[in-house]
Parts: structure tokens; sequence; C-alpha cells
């Protein structure tokens, strides 16, 4: 298996483990898929700078999160600018608990490979104004 595909497989892996940590509300594995000095913007425009700034907000906003429903996450076209850094485009959806759609973001994650293991780096989370 190619170096990679073995990568691919690692950053979809890292996308799983992000909806199943929102989906099951886990705030300390959601900050550990962070690096350090990451940034991220979030869906309502919130700007975070650093592990620390990203734990408090998780802290305070996916505890109660998915009692109206829940999120997918789907890989939907990895760029890697380097063989240690890519670009993830997410398809997220958001569902009732009976599979109703809801709305639909479009996350873009720049991950980057710190001691072989991928960690979400620069990262945007944008709402979809419109599901198709």
């Amino acid at each position: 298996m190619s170096t990679a595909s073995v990568d691919l497989g690692a950053i979809r892996a890292v996308v799983a483990t992000i909806q199943h940590v929102q989906q099951n509300e886990l705030v300390d594995e959601f900050v550990d898929l962070f690096r350090e000095d990451a940034i991220w913007t979030t869906g309502g425009g919130k700007r975070l700078f650093g592990r620390a700034a990203i734990a408090e907000f998780t802290a305070n906003v996916l505890p109660g999160a998915m009692r109206e429903g829940t999120a997918t996450y789907e890989v939907e076209h990895v760029l890697f600018i380097r063989p240690d850094v890519a670009a993830v485009k997410v398809i997220q959806r958001y569902l009732t608990h009976d599979g109703q759609l809801t709305g639909q973001g479009s996350p873009m994650y720049v991950m980057s490979k710190e001691d072989g293991r991928w960690l979400l780096t620069a990262n945007q989370n944008t709402v979809v104004a419109e599901v198709v």
C-alpha cells in the first residue's frame, strides 16, 4: 500500500473521529485532534487561536449540542499540499434523530502530519445557506 493511501486512510479516520466525538459530545477527545497552535473559525464566524481557546469554546457549546439531532461528516476531497500537509473538504450534515436533514456545513480542515499523526491545524467551518 502506498504512503498516500495510508495517509488518506488516516485522514479519513480523523474525520470519522470528529463525527464520533461530536455525536457523543466528547470535548477532550475533540480538542485532542488539534495542534497546540491550531486556528479555527467556527460556523458562526468566531475566530479561535490555539488549543486552549478551542477547548474553552468547545466546552461551552458541545455538551448538549446533540439534544435536538446529530451530525455526520463525509470526506469530499483531499488535496495533499505536501506529503505532510493536506487540505480536507468535508460535507457536514445536520440531522434530526429520525434522520431528517435540517442543515449542512462545509468545513475545510488543513491537517498536518506531526510525529506520524494527522492533526487539525487551520480550519474553517462554513454553514451552507441552501441545502441541495
